[in-house]
């Protein structure tokens, strides 16, 4: 069985607002990409992140883009923790979902797939989902509070 997961939270702000924290680089590097992001997501893009904690920019090929919905994204998987593709790389897919509710919150699910099914993939996937989810703690306390959780975290 290849490795995947979900993970979610509810952020006390609009579905705009918190979908446009992620669309945007300058909103994303106030909590996220702590070395900087450069590039808006849109379809057919290739933006790259940069973090502190892992050194480099990555580059992010975004694959759809639906405002205030949906972004899917593929970017490279560590190395020999996944099958190459069509092109012959290894890349993972990010799908992040932005759901309004009732009550004026926003619930945000991230999920991620496309690891080998070996220890390598699953080494790699745990350390992704411990990455989103630290994600999206961090975009709820910026977002909501206006403090950087990330700020001296790795560096």
């Amino acid at each position: 069985m290849e490795p995947e997961f979900t993970v979610g939270g509810r952020i006390a702000k609009p579905v705009h607002e918190v979908f446009e924290a992620v669309v945007n680089p300058d909103k994303l590097s106030h909590f996220f990409t702590t070395g900087g992001a450069k590039g808006r997501l849109a379809p057919g893009a290739v933006v790259t992140w940069d973090f502190h904690d892992f050194p480099g920019a990555y580059p992010v090929h975004v694959v759809e883009v639906e405002q205030d919905r949906r972004i899917v994204l593929r970017w490279n998987a560590a190395p020999g923790s996944a099958e190459p593709d069509a092109s012959g790389a290894r890349r993972t897919t990010v799908t992040m979902t932005f759901e309004p509710l009732e009550d004026g919150r926003t619930l945000v699910r991230i999920s991620e797939s496309g690891w080998s099914p070996t220890p390598e993939g699953l080494k790699a996937s745990y350390g992704n989902c411990e990455g989103w989810t630290g994600m999206l703690c961090a975009m709820k306390l910026w977002l909501e509070r206006g403090i950087n959780l990330r700020e001296g975290f790795y560096k």
